[in-house]
Parts: structure tokens; sequence; C-alpha cells
């Protein structure tokens, strides 16, 4: 897995921090582009990478790095892909 942290975002805080593996990282950086792992990609092209490499394993976490300057409807978009296919989302946040 390419370390999402290669990306320079600014994440919401949280006190709550999770320990799920993801397999892959979804960015949207503060000027709305979008990443998956390292690689920038058309929004539209999202849901068939993410389909293609989850491949129906139910355990499989994708953790979404958003900005924290990034409209809350671009979140959502990413989030409504997730919920189509049932994948499982983890937001990523700095610590509190």
């Amino acid at each position: 897995m390419v370390h999402p942290n290669a990306l320079k975002l600014l994440l919401p805080q949280s006190k709550n921090q999770t320990s799920a593996k993801p397999l892959t990282t979804v960015s949207i950086t503060e000027d709305l582009r979008y990443f998956v792992e390292t690689q920038q990609v058309d929004f539209n092209a999202i849901e068939g990478i993410l389909q293609a490499k989850v491949n129906d394993d139910p355990e499989i976490y994708i953790s979404l790095h958003v900005d924290e300057s990034v409209p809350t409807k671009e979140l959502v978009k990413v989030m409504n892909i997730c919920k189509r296919n049932e994948f499982k989302l983890i937001l990523a946040t700095r610590a509190q």
C-alpha cells in the first residue's frame, strides 16, 4: 500500500482513532483533486478503481483522507460510492 501521507493534506482532528488496516486510500485535496493512493484520478473513475481493488472482500477498508477545507458535499460523494458498493470506510483524522 502506498503511504497516504505522500499527499499534503490538513486532516480534521479527532480524539478517536482506529487501528483498522485499510486496503487503499482515497484522498481529496484542498483544490478538489482526487487521488486513489498517490495516483490522481478523475472523480468518475473512483468507483471502478475501488471495485477492482476490493474484489468482494467484506473485510477490506477504504481510508478516506480529506483536507479539512474541502466542502462536505465532496466528501459525501465519495461516501455515497462506498455505501452503494457496501465498502467499509474509515475517515482519516489527525490526533487532537
